[in-house]
């Protein structure tokens, strides 16, 4: 018992321990909230890490920024391609459609080839297995084979890229 008496005169002379104001943990969050928005707006408008003519001009004014001219190209059409393909009893057609990026003042050079063109393509097309083709990054080897063959084709210099338009196996 002398110890409960003890004990409760040692509570009555020390103060509990006073609850920490939520006031500080308010202020110090709007604080770090602040001064996260305040250096996300200084980066983001150039104000940090960013040359000064980016932020004097800000990309605003149709004035002083030019844009690059476009490189002199023209487009070709290939007309449409539709090969039957059958693979392990199944029948499927590939419909093909695409354009042809070429030097400008070439496209009646190119256009002339237009059947040998079509050839190497359907040629080519018909030799790849239906499988193949259903590989999702399929069309980015199978676009790399056709343009190489269409260069062949027509000569170095005057196909610049094959742009595929339409490229559906149903």
């Amino acid at each position: 018992m002398a110890d409960d008496e003890q004990a409760a005169e040692a509570a009555k002379g020390e103060e509990a321990p006073k609850k920490k104001s939520k006031k500080a943990f308010l202020f110090g969050l709007l604080l770090a909230l602040a001064l996260g928005g305040g250096g996300f707006y200084a980066t983001f408008s150039g104000m940090i890490l960013g040359t000064g003519e980016e932020h004097a001009d800000n990309g605003h004014s149709g004035d002083s920024a030019e844009a690059e001219p476009l490189p002199a190209i023209a487009f070709v059409a290939i007309d449409p391609i539709i090969i039957a393909m059958r693979s392990e009893g199944r029948a499927a057609h590939l419909r093909f459609r695409a354009q042809l990026e070429v030097e400008a003042g070439t496209e009646d050079d190119v256009t002339m080839l237009m059947p040998r063109i079509l050839d190497v393509l359907n040629t080519y097309l018909r030799a790849v297995d239906i499988s193949e083709i259903e590989r999702p990054s399929a069309l980015l080897s199978l676009r790399a084979q056709m343009l190489r063959r269409i260069q062949i084709v027509t000569g170095e210099g005057r196909v610049k890229d094959l742009l595929v338009t339409e490229f559906v196996v149903n």
